[in-house]
């Protein structure tokens, strides 16, 4: 293997030149679009240009001749289009409660789907997580020099034990599951006619079976692996996020060598976080629980073939809401990383 297997991605709603360019100056080789419709994440790099987005969300479901336009905005850049890097909530939240409106909504994720899959767009993230219902984080922290990360301590929280704002009642896990399992048999289908590979992120935070009256699915290695054989399917894996499992306070190079064995690995989320659950907080890449070059190494001695990217990134001085010296930061030091320890890496005298 040599160090061009393990590339470096970046996720990005905006796609103007401006942006792409950064990304590619930065060594960065594929993008993942976020989802353009929601407020959950600013993004903004004070681009001069007009900003190009792809809007992807309920009723807004981009069009095969949309996604090749992205497409084409990549590699004009000399990038790749990896894929959409997650659903929004607004777009699965009623099939993972089991709502009216939850027909509509598998519709509109297997014309995504297909389109994807027609445009020549390989991966969709998603998640199985109630985002923007219940709190994914408390209050930031202080990093070194000043910078600043985000934070979740459970004893910060002020109504963990009441219902999220929305419901009537408390959702049962055999439930949650029993719904996850149908929008499983929906899509998996028509994603392995695609050609499409759907990636799972973790529950984040993943504390407690249930929190504000919603169950934690994707909470820890064993659920995960029941996720993935409640409907097995070559098109299905995870979007492995090393920070939520550092969170769950596992060894993140055998989990990575579990979900590797199962050929499961669709991309990798890179980043860390200092403490477990109930209290954690994200850092830089260089610092955290686990060790980035032992993680690395552990990605090559799988036979990882495939991108690595940076999730939530340190705000560092002057940086955007984008946080483009945060990820600057990251993609350098990854990068870097990756190069040093390749198996096959030849050093000069």
């Amino acid at each position: 293997m040599n160090a061009a297997d393990i590339r470096v991605g970046v996720r990005t709603r905006s796609l103007s030149r401006p942006r792409l360019r950064y990304i590619r100056q930065l060594g960065a080789t594929d993008i993942f679009i976020d989802h353009a419709n929601v407020d959950e994440e600013p993004d903004e790099f004070n681009d001069r240009e007009a900003d190009v987005t792809l809007e992807v969300g309920r009723d807004a479901i981009p069009t095969v001749e949309q996604l090749e336009t992205a497409r084409d905005h990549a590699e004009a850049a000399d990038l790749r289009l990896a894929g959409i890097h997650s659903l929004p909530h607004a777009l699965y939240g009623d099939i993972m409660f089991g709502r009216e409106g939850a027909r509509e909504a598998l519709e509109q994720i297997t014309t995504l789907v297909e389109n994807l899959g027609a445009a020549d767009v390989p991966i969709l993230g998603y998640q199985w997580n109630p985002r923007g219902v219940v709190p994914m984080r408390t209050n930031p922290v202080e990093l070194r020099g000043g910078a600043v990360g985000t934070g979740f301590n459970y004893d910060e929280l002020e109504s963990p034990d009441e219902l999220a704002p929305g419901l009537d009642r408390e959702y049962t896990e055999a439930e949650f599951w029993e719904n996850f399992e149908r929008f499983l048999e929906t899509v998996l289908p028509v994603a392995e006619a695609a050609g499409v590979d759907l990636a799972l992120h973790p529950v984040d935070p993943p504390v407690l079976e249930s929190m504000c009256g919603i169950p934690r699915l994707c909470r820890s290695v064993e659920n995960f692996e029941k996720a993935m054989d409640l409907v097995p399917s070559d098109s299905h894996g995870l979007k492995l996020c090393l920070g939520c499992f550092s969170q769950m306070g596992e060894d993140v190079t055998e989990v990575i060598r579990t979900f590797a064995a199962r050929d499961e690995i669709v991309f990798v989320h890179f980043r860390d976080v200092v403490g477990t659950v109930p209290k954690f907080h994200e850092t830089f890449v260089d610092e955290g629980n686990f060790d980035t070059p032992e993680v690395v190494r552990t990605l090559y001695d799988v036979g990882y073939d495939g991108v690595v990217i940076p999730d939530h990134v340190p705000q560092m001085e002057g940086d955007s809401d984008w946080r483009h010296r945060g990820r600057g930061y990251t993609i350098g030091y990854l990068r870097g990383t990756i190069d040093s320890v390749a198996p096959d890496r030849e050093w000069e005298d």
